[in-house]
């Protein structure tokens, strides 16, 4: 009995140490679980991913199972910091890690890629998989006009920087060829209703068109994704030289702020409220709103600028009265035009308004200002 509480203690003091006291795999604070092949402290929903992992992670909790001297002895010799210097050695700055909040499958694909495959130790160069110059995989994608998925062949070109698909194998043209300029790519498996589901987004003329594919293989979808961010990232190298990868790394891919539906009303505000879903990015600051989450076109844009600019959102006291059944009201202030939103509760009221006022409190880039004057020109 001794034995059992000295050891818990041991493990306990070893958790909170500088490097163990995060989630390997994940970062979450105060993981509770431990990897005793690995010697690694992870959290309970990671620690579930090793455990489809038994021919190279075994896990314990740290507080519920019985430890014996031996493994104790192991974690002590090794811990987060020194297997992320052997499993993490060699990660390529274009690979997405996940963090807590990102879906199952980017940190499955994660931890099996450091673990099972063991991508990063240096044995084995599997960066040259994600940086060919060719990349080929076979998606479902979902059809523009309705809700079925067809299988289709998407191609992703790092000698022309773009993503093709085709309609059949034997086809000789891509059905689209879409420019790595403006592609953002996002895991929306909530959305597209599939554990593996993947948002591909682009300028399509002046609006912006939205694919929805998914495998059923996570490691496909995944490597895929890997792919467009290594090739997203070599063309923002040949398009700004002179700045670090540090700097470009969060302009590859990047999720929106905050996404949901609110009632819109038209410029005089007598107009009947329409629900709309909309989404809000930080990067290029525009609020796109559609009929629907699983729309392939926008149906209009709103660029948000500074305060100095003359961009302010708030609350708004006024009722929906005209077809409306939301009663928690938004005022977007831009020059050109107050834009009224109704949300069903207060605290999707709140999520919107610190989401515009995030926004408006960037400052904005001479991008941001070109983006800006084209939007306004083309109303």
């Amino acid at each position: 009995m001794a034995s059992v509480e000295r050891n818990n203690k041991i493990l306990l003091n070893l958790v909170r140490q500088p490097g163990n006291h995060l989630c390997a795999d994940c970062g979450v604070p105060e993981p509770d679980w431990a990897s005793y092949t690995l010697g690694i402290f992870v959290c309970l929903n990671c620690s579930g991913i090793h455990r489809n992992l038994p021919a190279v992670s075994k896990v314990k909790s740290l507080r519920l199972d019985l430890w014996d001297d031996s493994l104790v002895e192991f974690m002590q010799e090794r811990g987060n910091t020194a297997a992320k210097a052997i499993y993490e050695k060699c990660v390529p700055a274009f690979f997405y890690q996940p963090q807590q909040k990102d879906c199952i499958v980017l940190k499955d694909q994660w931890i099996r890629a450091k673990y099972e495959r063991r991508e990063f130790t240096g044995e084995n160069y599997f960066q040259q998989t994600y940086c060919s110059d060719l990349f080929e995989s076979t998606l479902w994608k979902k059809g523009k006009d309705n809700k079925q998925f067809l299988k289709r062949i998407f191609l992703l070109s790092r000698k022309d920087f773009t993503l093709r698909y085709f309609i059949k194998e034997d086809s000789k043209l891509p059905k689209v060829v879409i420019s790595m300029k403006d592609l953002n790519a996002v895991f929306q498996p909530e959305k597209i209703r599939h554990t593996n589901g993947l948002q591909i987004s682009y300028m399509h003329g002046e609006r912006t068109r939205n694919l929805f594919v998914y495998h059923e293989k996570g490691q496909v979808i995944v490597s895929l994704f890997n792919a467009i961010r290594a090739t997203r990232l070599a063309y923002l190298q040949k398009k700004h030289p002179t700045l670090r990868d540090n700097d470009l790394i969060p302009q590859i891919t990047r999720y929106c702020l905050k996404e949901g539906y609110m009632e819109k009303t038209g410029p005089t505000h007598r107009e009947p409220f329409k629900k709309r879903w909309f989404t809000l990015c930080c990067m290029n600051r525009k609020l796109l709103y559609y009929k629907g989450p699983l729309d392939a076109t926008e149906l209009g844009a709103v660029f948000i600028g500074t305060e100095s600019h003359s961009y302010s959102a708030s609350e708004s006291n006024g009722r929906s009265t005209r077809g409306g059944r939301w009663n928690c009201g938004i005022m977007l202030q831009t020059p050109d035009r107050q834009y009224l939103f109704m949300c069903e509760q207060q605290q999707e009221q709140q999520e919107w308004l610190e989401a515009f006022r995030k926004v408006i409190s960037q400052p904005m880039t001479s991008e941001d200002y070109a983006n800006e004057a084209n939007m306004r020109r083309g109303k």
